[in-house]
């Protein structure tokens, strides 16, 4: 099928095995460097580029196969007469088929090396015989992947169509590759947050299929962009994970990161129901738990610290989809499994991981943007009503924790330490009161010293008064409504301590 390849690999994954039965058929092949090695080791014979090229590999191999010897044979066009007299005249016959992949840059990301030795992993002959090649697919086959050895080695003629397919991989190949190295390059650069255009969305490589996605008829996918990521988590027992446990895990593990204590958050839809700190851990478990004993069920369980008996005792009384924390203790793994059915995940760095730039997809495109800074702003707070005691003003920062995270309209009452009734997701900031209260009152009918956060300004002084009726002692919102002051007298009418933020924490 082939007379004539040019082949220079990194990846030389069953490369011996489709070459073999193509060399029979009197296959020549003109290689270079480790790739020419390994095929001499392997019995080939092989053509040096720089045999080809009468020209040697200099600048430590820099500079190969950047020659008109080369590209000439891959670009010649076979429908013109002068290209075969060009190549003719040179004593050069034209490639009909190319087998390149390139320089493991991406593998070389995890290996913490130095600017100077990342360089050295940019590829730059590699991508243009590909580019060269996958141009010109009607008269040369060209191979990135070794994963399509095996259709290619069964077909005894390529058809039009499946030289096309094999280029447009080359072109997705290249620019995956590319978008690495732009993001390594501008890593350090918080100005590239927004840019003219953007290649951040195809810089993906497949982590693993989903069963279905978010409903059964849809198809799933789980992508990683980085070394880092929930991809790193090791499954300790359970079934894989479903595309919804990943989004829930994913807005858990995002609300934990704003706690340092010992911290517990459950996620119910992508949402949270239950935030508890503590001394130790299995009290702040214990009190995220009761905080919403209804939506927990089924739910997502995320932890801060060390998983261990307590805990796990805890946990296996309920019926839960999927538990995360940093590590685990022996006695701990023992007693989750006895609920096999239960997933559990743990992920040692989750706290020092953190996405930079959030995407959302919109018909057509999508959007992109910082990370929301939830905790960076607090020297902007403003007492507007006091008195704000120290015991008010950590119950005030615990509710605005744990308001941030919800989606919008948002409010969070709280007690000390843990979410008493979540209202979010409302239409208006008044029903997202009323859902809060409604929450706190059915769960926590006897709690007095209530904690109201609002991740945006309230529009009018109502829910102020609202709060007033069901007893709240602080209140912590961002302001910035033309009612400021309307709905600060109403706090100081009603004697409601009040502090403004200065910054509002939407989720839609």
């Amino acid at each position: 099928m082939f007379k004539n390849a040019l082949i220079s690999v990194s990846d030389k994954t069953g490369l011996e095995e489709f070459l073999a039965p193509l060399v029979k058929n009197g296959l020549r092949i003109v290689s270079s460097g480790g790739t020419a090695e390994f095929l001499t080791s392997k019995g080939f014979a092989v053509t040096k580029v720089s045999d080809q090229t009468q020209f040697p590999e200099v600048m430590g191999g820099r500079v190969k196969t950047l020659h008109p010897s080369i590209h000439m044979p891959i670009l010649q066009r076979g429908s013109e007469s002068g290209d075969h007299q060009v190549l003719e005249s040179y004593g050069l016959k034209p490639f009909d088929l190319l087998i390149v992949n390139l320089y493991p840059f991406e593998q070389a990301l995890s290996k913490n090396l130095n600017e100077k030795e990342m360089i050295e992993f940019i590829d730059i002959g590699g991508p243009s015989l590909l580019r060269g090649a996958a141009k010109n697919f009607e008269n040369i086959t060209v191979l990135c992947d070794p994963k399509d050895y095996s259709w290619v080695a069964e077909k005894k003629q390529l058809s039009f169509v499946d030289r096309k397919k094999l280029a447009s991989r080359v072109f997705k190949h290249t620019a995956y590759y590319d978008s690495l190295i732009f993001k390594y390059l501008t890593k350090d650069e918080p100005e590239e947050v927004f840019i003219e255009k953007s290649t951040d969305l195809i810089t993906g490589t497949l982590h693993q299929p989903l069963r279905y996605g978010e409903n059964p008829q849809q198809n799933g996918f789980w992508f990683k962009t980085d070394n880092e990521g929930l991809h790193q988590a090791e499954l300790l027992q359970g079934k894989e994970l479903s595309y919804n446990n990943i989004l829930d895990i994913d807005s858990a593990l995002q609300a934990l990161r704003l706690f340092e204590q010992p911290t517990a958050v459950s996620v119910k839809h992508n949402s949270p129901c239950g935030v508890a700190s503590g001394e130790v851990l299995s009290e702040a478990l214990e009190r995220s738990l009761k905080a919403d004993p209804v939506s927990v069920f089924g739910g997502i369980i995320a932890l801060n610290r060390t998983l261990d008996s307590s805990c796990a005792k805890l946990l296996s009384a309920l019926f839960l989809e999927c538990v995360v924390a940093p590590s685990i203790s022996d006695e701990a793994k023992s007693i989750l499994l006895q609920k096999k059915n239960v997933r559990v995940l743990i992920w040692p760095d989750f706290m020092t991981t953190s996405k930079e730039l959030d995407f959302r997809s919109v018909s057509g495109g999508y959007l992109k943007q910082s990370k929301d800074q939830v905790l960076g702003f607090k020297d902007q707070w403003k007492i507007v009503n006091g008195p704000i005691t120290p015991e008010d003003q950590k119950a005030l920062e615990f509710a605005w924790r744990v308001c941030a995270p919800l989606k919008s309209n948002a409010i969070a009452i709280t007690s000390s330490q843990q979410s008493l009734g979540l209202g979010m997701g409302q239409v208006n900031r008044v029903d997202a009161v009323k859902q809060a209260f409604e929450r706190a009152r059915t769960f926590h009918p006897e709690e007095k010293n209530l904690y109201l956060a609002s991740d945006a300004f309230f529009p009018f002084p109502d829910s102020i008064e609202l709060a007033a009726q069901f007893g709240v002692k602080a209140i912590i919102q961002p302001g910035g409504s033309v009612k400021d002051n309307e709905v600060i007298e109403k706090a100081k009418q009603l004697k409601i301590p009040m502090i403004l933020t200065g910054q509002r924490h939407f989720k839609h």
